[in-house]
């Protein structure tokens, strides 16, 4: 698997000059032959796995109340939410870059299989994801039991709890002046018609830690049209080759102390903050060119905002 990018100028406001790097993919050297014409591929870069359980905890009524599928509002935003099926059970997805988990358990369970290969008793597939051709991966030996489980419920349950209280982390310099300088420039740019500030979690959420708590995540967990500069054109889930859940942005300004990089986007593309908003286009459109527009004072003070968070 490789990657090659070129780059794209994007002049700013303020005689300022940025550059987008351009992502071209290949896979070499198959094992088993070229790929059929119709697979699709999408890079993806791990999500950040802090406060899951609280933005599982958010009545689905709230996230529901935001949507806007038809634009009614004629604002240009029109998020909708991700359904999901389960045994016949319309569900909201949540999880993903695409919404298209439900939960941090079921997320978990899909984590386990396609990432690790390793079953549940939901998911008794102890050769994961391997597909009918590559037989001598389904006749492998593994750790399953009797019944294909290799991943015990108490396990399962241990990294489930574990997934869901990570803390988030405490906001830094929100009382700065060219933070709240940013954060004006945030909320006029309209990026808050989709990265929603806050919510309060349910009073009934399954975790009682979780409960009834106000909450910042930025997100308002809805899917996005976010233009074909960023269309991966794979379907995930209900959301088409164009959409992407408005991730959240608590925690953000640590990607560089927690992770070594500050790499953002779902492939990585942008190298930093003002890279990822000169990616945003479709219903993004308008509120990437107010950032586009501003002096570049009020772009470091955008960006000092978002490193607060």
């Amino acid at each position: 698997f490789s990657v090659s990018y070129k780059e794209k100028k994007v002049g700013l406001g303020g005689g300022e000059v940025a550059f987008l790097r351009v992502p071209t993919y290949q896979l070499k050297n198959l094992a088993y032959g070229e790929l059929d014409s119709n697979i699709a591929t999408s890079p993806r870069v791990a999500q950040p796995m802090i406060g899951l359980g609280l933005l599982e905890s958010i009545h689905a009524v709230d996230i529901l109340n935001l949507a806007d599928p038809d634009d009614e509002n004629e604002d240009g935003i029109s998020g909708r939410p991700s359904w999901i099926y389960q045994s016949g059970e319309r569900v909201l997805g949540r999880f993903g870059w695409k919404a298209s988990t439900a939960s941090v358990r079921d997320q978990t369970i899909s984590a386990f299989l396609t990432d690790m290969g390793l079953s549940t008793a939901e998911n008794t597939m102890p050769w994961g994801d391997c597909t009918s051709e590559q037989v001598n991966c389904l006749a492998a030996p593994h750790g399953g039991n009797d019944a294909g489980v290799e991943v015990q419920k108490k396990f399962l349950d241990f990294v489930t709890f574990y997934a869901k209280n990570l803390a988030v982390p405490i906001r830094r310099n929100e009382d700065d002046s060219e933070v709240l300088k940013g954060k004006k420039g945030f909320f006029d740019a309209g990026c808050a018609s989709c990265h929603t500030p806050k919510f309060v979690t349910s009073r009934d959420a399954k975790d009682e830690a979780h409960r009834f708590q106000l909450i910042w995540p930025y997100t308002d967990l809805l899917l996005h049209d976010m233009g074909e500069s960023l269309a991966d054109n794979r379907a995930s889930g209900s959301a088409n080759g164009r959409e992407w859940r408005t991730p959240p942005l608590w925690g953000i300004g640590l990607t560089k102390e927690v992770s070594g990089h500050t790499n953002f986007l779902h492939d990585g593309r942008a190298r930093n903050l003002l890279e990822a908003v000169l990616w945003h286009g479709g219903e993004a459109q308008i509120s990437k060119e107010r950032v586009v527009n501003m002096t570049p004072s009020e772009r470091n003070s955008l960006i000092k905002f978002l490193e607060s968070l």
